[in-house]
């Protein structure tokens, strides 16, 4: 393999990522218990809350619910106030009628108002994991990095929208495509229009964040809908796009329904592109209602989608032993499974198989269970009782027809105060039975032996998804062999499969598992522009210079 050449520009080469929190030190410890005590504050005080936003007015929208904790469902942490919609409608005129103002404001306007963005969650980091903690379930570890992802996803946006060339209304910036005698043809962007971002919970900040200044950045206009599990943590978000200098004329905060206010937003005429995060059935039934042109529209829409994975970790006879169990325990449980990129399946070559397993079940049993709140707990709860219920369902019905390998240790209390799952292992699992296939969304891990490295890439690669994957072994063949037959999005050799850093891996996957290039990727803001190209003859025959 020869030496690959360095994908940063001159330009990037500044990009660094937001420090993470060290929990091992005290002071990062009671920086978080400091935040959380505030928060607490402020849920008492009933400050905690969604609220649909349009044109700048805050609205009690049509309906509402209480948001509860996940850690435990007898707090709850704020009311979400539910947009109708007639406020969708009015948030499509807005922002329809501020496209214009947003895209002349220029490149280093928008810049400025995404690194405003950027500035205002660092000086917040601790308040905005704490609300996700409280909302989310979001373990300190996982909402810390949340933050740190939201917070580079703004950074390396606005340098990526400074070199894009040609992305300001005066025509500053554009390119010249070829010199070319008494010609002169330039090269330029144009924002595609009004994006809706329809955001997932589990990523609530980041995600989000990440989603909205994209488009913000490239002159379109946003409607933010957030997921309703996650409305609180968007409207702190949506507070600071507004506290950085964003027009209300340029992004409305629409917390509320998918089946009315999502659906309604992706069918309207006059929404250009969606951008999405969820689960694949939304996702597929976005991209076809986006593909029904209706009276009124002016544009094919643009979908990006990212739609899930079922990852799987390929365990090598002659890996290391310690990085796999690592590795795979916190891929498969990390935030209880709720990642995109987390390990559902486990596959060991030969030997490997019986040790590895082995250690396995007793590292998974003595896995911390407990609040989010609690610095001690690895584990925390999956995000409602819903999902509670159906991973439950499936794991009961895994039981009857699988062998089951090792379950955490979780209480009967905690069964019934907040919406916890027992981590859950099962070995010898047949490839086609419906916990090998389809993505479960928490901490179940389905293990499979093989006798050769070549047939564990075939049984890895079985699959309708593929967003992530990885391989624990020193064997340099078969890691070559890796790079070249594990197709998937992300490909990690010898460390786990979640934890994607903005510029350094850049995240997306294929095939079922979604469509758009990669975000926090060199090519992501591409997707919310459309290429103009103007040619003139510039010999000027009867050029008058005084008209």
């Amino acid at each position: 393999m020869q030496e690959p050449t360095l994908l940063r520009t001159s330009a990037l080469a500044g990009f660094k990522n937001e420090p993470l929190r060290d929990f091992s030190e005290e002071s990062h410890r009671q920086a978080v218990r400091e935040a959380l005590t505030q928060v607490e504050t402020a849920r008492l005080a009933g400050r905690l809350a969604a609220r649909p936003i349009v044109d700048g007015q805050t609205s009690q929208g049509s309906s509402s619910f209480v948001r509860v904790d996940p850690s435990d469902s007898s707090l709850g942490v704020g009311a979400v106030y539910l947009a109708d919609e007639s406020l969708s409608e009015k948030a499509v005129q807005s922002c329809l009628a501020g496209l214009r103002d947003w895209r002349a404001a220029g490149v280093a306007t928008r810049v400025a108002a995404v690194r405003q963005i950027a500035r205002l969650m660092r000086e917040q980091k601790g308040y905005l994991a704490a609300v996700m903690t409280r909302e989310s379930g979001k373990p300190w570890k996982e909402a810390d990095g949340d933050v740190a992802e939201a917070i580079d996803f703004c950074e390396y946006y606005a340098i990526l929208a400074e070199n894009l060339g040609g992305l300001a209304e005066d025509l500053g910036g554009a390119r010249l495509t070829e010199r070319v005698l008494g010609e002169e043809n330039l090269y330029f962007y144009q924002p595609r229009g009004v994006a809706t971002v329809i955001s997932p919970w589990n990523f609530p900040l980041a995600i989000t964040c990440g989603m909205a200044v994209a488009a913000l950045v490239t002159g379109n206009t946003v409607i933010l809908k957030p997921a309703e599990q996650a409305s609180i943590i968007g409207a702190e978000f949506a507070r600071i796009v507004y506290e950085a200098g964003v027009p209300a004329s340029s992004f409305a905060f629409l917390p509320g329904l998918g089946e009315t206010v999502g659906r309604f937003l992706v069918a309207h005429p006059r929404v250009d592109m969606i951008a999405f995060t969820g689960s694949r059935g939304v996702g597929f039934e976005i991209i076809k209602t986006a593909a029904t042109v209706v009276p009124g529209q002016r544009s094919i829409k643009k979908v990006i989608a990212e739609l899930g994975g079922k990852n799987a970790i390929i365990v090598d006879e002659d890996a290391d032993m310690d990085d796999a169990i690592r590795g795979i325990l916190y891929s498969a449980f990390g935030y209880a499974g709720q990642k995109c990129s987390a390990c559902s399946r486990l596959i060991v070559v030969g030997s490997a198989y019986e040790p590895l397993l082995k250690r396995l079940a007793r590292a998974t049993k003595d896995l911390i269970i407990g609040a989010a709140s609690d610095p001690a707990s690895f584990l925390g709860p999956v995000i409602d009782d819903e999902s509670r219920s159906r991973i439950n369902s499936i794991v009961s019905d895994g039981c009857k027809n699988l062998t089951l390998l090792a379950q955490g240790s979780l209480t009967s209390a905690q069964e019934k105060v907040g919406s916890y799952v027992n981590p859950t292992i099962f070995r010898d699992v047949p490839v086609t039975h419906s916990i090998w296939r389809e993505e479960i969304f928490g901490p179940v891990l389905a293990c499979l032996q093989v006798q050769t490295f070549e047939q564990a890439l075939s049984v890895a690669t079985d699959s309708e998804y593929a967003l992530t994957g990885g391989v624990f072994s020193r064997h340099p063949r078969h890691l070559e062999l890796a790079r070249e037959e594990y197709r998937v999005g992300n490909l990690y050799l010898n460390r786990s499969i979640t934890g994607a850093l903005v510029g350094r891996q850049p995240f997306g996957g294929f095939g079922f598992s979604g469509i758009g290039s990669k975000a926090g990727g060199p090519d992501y803001l591409l997707q919310f522009v459309e290429p103009r190209v103007v040619t003139e003859n510039t010999m000027r025959r009867g050029f008058s210079p005084d008209l």
